[in-house]
């Protein structure tokens, strides 16, 4: 199958489903991890979904049965962008309901564009993780606060210090996740669940998003204060220069603990 790079293909590809727009992240060959020019379409698709009032709510999903790896490597924290920050989305003020539909793994950057979301439908074979620690790093994209926002802080922790994944139904349990689906079904649960938002009032649905995300956004400003001294960090260490030396060498990492 020809790259998307190389054959033209889009990043992002949007469907209108009637009051219901779909994102999909069409970087397959990459796990879609973002880079510049996947965040920039990304960003692109979130402006088109709040500013037509034809459109009362979003589904994001990911291509080749992954929803995302986060961020590539190779794009050096080249992903933000001007309206979203981060991935396009990461710290977009949004008015309309956002639902995550997640086959595959979301890892990383990929579980911090499921924790910018408002509800969350995964088949049953999704994974959840952030597995940074695992590379000398620390999530850098509000994976830190929003983490323990919604699953229970225990659970969070033991994402954030083990760096290992949690299934679809642990997330589910947690409260992670809303819904959980049979394999290959995570997008049409989502889009039944957003069709199901807009049979409601827009306004009365946007006041209440925007109430809820005022109300759980209050500490965001001393979250980011925080992963941003964490990123300091750890950038200035040792073991983050091997853990990145590690994986592209394909080999264990080996720690200092400098």
């Amino acid at each position: 199958m020809a790259r998307p790079e190389l054959s033209g293909e889009p990043p992002v590809r949007t469907e209108r489903h009637g009051r219901v727009l779909l994102i999909r992240m069409c970087r397959a060959h990459k796990r879609n991890a973002v880079d510049r020019q996947l965040a920039g379409a990304l960003d692109t698709a979130f402006n088109t979904l709040e500013d037509d009032p034809e459109l009362w709510a979003g589904v994001l999903t990911g291509s080749g049965g992954v929803f995302s790896a986060g961020s590539d490597l190779g794009a050096i924290g080249d992903y933000v962008t001007e309206r979203g920050g981060e991935y396009g989305l990461i710290r977009r003020h949004r008015r309309k309901p956002l639902l995550a539909a997640v086959e595959g793994a979301a890892l990383g950057g990929g579980m911090e564009l499921v924790l910018a979301c408002d509800l969350v439908v995964a088949a049953s074979t999704a994974r959840f993780g952030l597995p940074e620690v695992r590379l000398g790093l620390v999530p850098t994209c509000a994976g830190l606060f929003r983490g323990p926002r919604a699953p229970p802080v225990n659970l969070a922790r033991e994402m954030v210090l083990t760096g290992d994944c949690v299934d679809a139904a642990r997330a589910h349990a947690a409260g992670l996740v809303n819904r959980v689906t049979p394999e290959g079904e995570a997008l049409e649960g989502a889009l039944a669940l957003a069709a199901r938002i807009c049979e409601n009032a827009p306004v009365a649905v946007q006041a209440s998003l925007t109430a809820m995300d005022a109300w759980l956004s209050g500490s965001d400003e001393l979250g980011w204060r925080a992963t941003e001294e964490a990123t300091r960090t750890v950038l200035a260490s040792a073991d983050a220069r091997e853990g990145i030396t590690a994986f592209r060498e394909r080999r264990p990492p080996r720690w200092t603990g400098r």
